[in-house]
């Protein structure tokens, strides 16, 4: 497990919150809230979007594998992509050995910029794979989005047109749920409303960041 670090209490700095879960838990949900809350949120999926959409990456990727990684607009398409990594294991780690030195960058710029903001009360990281790229020993702590595979599965299908087999299949190629939860250091329950997930995050953040100036 990771923990609130004694350093955040002797620096007196935002502390680093990861956030984990299943696919389509309700992670950016959670990241929103917190937001809200005063925390910077350094999403990856939105840093992924933004690399994607500059020219050198979409000419390397064209240059991977042609007009298969584009759409009609001349786009990088991220479906496409996906379908292209997900069934080629070398393609997957090619493509991830070029984007994650760019979007880790990123992150530590944006994690540099806000250093002795009094604003920022926190830093969320809000990243599909927190424990299988490491990112979980930049954090002070990590919060566990549990949610029901049923809702999870439902919800996949509505925002991104997965069926169960294409959702099972992602979530296989990511670390087993027990294992996330189980590494850890709190847990939010995303299997009611709205209100109530907000509830716990205000609860959970309001003890987190009391720590800093505690």
């Amino acid at each position: 497990m990771t923990g609130l670090a004694d350093g955040v209490n002797q620096s007196n700095r935002a502390p680093v919150i990861g956030l984990a879960g299943g696919i389509a838990a309700g992670k950016s949900l959670v990241a929103d809230e917190l937001r809200r809350l005063g925390a910077l949120v350094i999403d990856s999926d939105e840093l992924i979007h933004q690399e994607l959409a500059k020219r050198e990456v979409v000419e390397a990727l064209r240059g991977w594998w042609g007009e298969a990684a584009c759409g009609s607009d001349g786009r990088v398409d991220r479906r496409k992509i996906g379908e292209i990594v997900f069934n080629d294991v070398a393609e997957r780690v090619r493509l991830e050995s070029y984007l994650h030195p760019r979007i880790e960058a990123r992150r530590r710029e944006m994690m540099a910029a806000c250093d002795g903001d009094a604003n920022v009360r926190a830093v969320v990281i809000n990243a599909p794979l927190l424990y299988e790229v490491g990112l979980d020993a930049a954090c002070d702590v990590v919060i566990f989005v549990e949610c029901d595979r049923a809702k999870r599965v439902a919800r996949a299908g509505n925002t991104r047109g997965w069926t169960e087999a294409e959702y099972d299949r992602r979530e296989k190629a990511q670390k087993p749920l027990d294992a996330k939860a189980a590494a850890a250091d709190h847990t939010v329950v995303n299997n009611s409303t709205v209100d109530a997930l907000r509830s716990q995050i205000q609860t959970l953040f309001a003890q987190l960041v009391s720590r800093r100036t505690g």
